[in-house]
């Protein structure tokens, strides 16, 4: 199955956000920590609602600790600087979504370990959207491309 990967993430709401989603359409979120906020944080209860308690949440300690833990799933990083627009991209249905901070992106180290990156078109002189429409975006064409969407 498709599953999201957020690294060290640092805006809550997005957050939360993202774990709805990942509840709604039953797919696991990986938490790469560290993130820069509590996880008792109001603002990530508040975008999440009572859906944080259906999320499928695995938190991991590190970078390294979540490769360990994924080994043998494609990591497809979802970032400004791809080439690939995600709609030509051939999705496989364990592929890892890594989205970086909203602030600082990823790591080189997470960058050289991607086994693909991606990016939204946009218009020119658009820096970025929002990290959990991306997601929601990627994420519905993962799903559809791999034939994983619930009904």
């Amino acid at each position: 199955m498709t599953e999201i990967a957020l690294y060290q993430p640092d805006i809550p709401p997005n957050v939360g956000t993202i774990l709805r989603l990942g509840a709604c359409l039953d797919v696991t979120v990986h938490i790469i920590e560290p993130a820069s906020f509590a996880w008792n944080d109001r603002s990530l209860r508040r975008a999440g609602l009572d859906y944080l308690d259906h999320a499928q949440i695995i938190r991991q300690p590190s970078y390294q600790a979540f490769c360990a833990a994924t080994a043998g799933q494609r990591q497809v990083l979802l970032t400004t600087k791809g080439e690939m627009p995600y709609t030509s991209f051939a999705f496989r249905g364990d592929d890892i979504l890594v989205l970086g901070r909203e602030s600082s992106g990823v790591s080189e180290e997470v960058r050289r370990r991607a086994g693909a990156q991606i990016t939204i078109p946009m218009r020119n002189g658009m820096r970025s959207l929002n990290v959990a429409i991306a997601c929601a975006m990627v994420l519905g064409e993962a799903l559809r491309q791999t034939s994983q969407m619930q009904m």
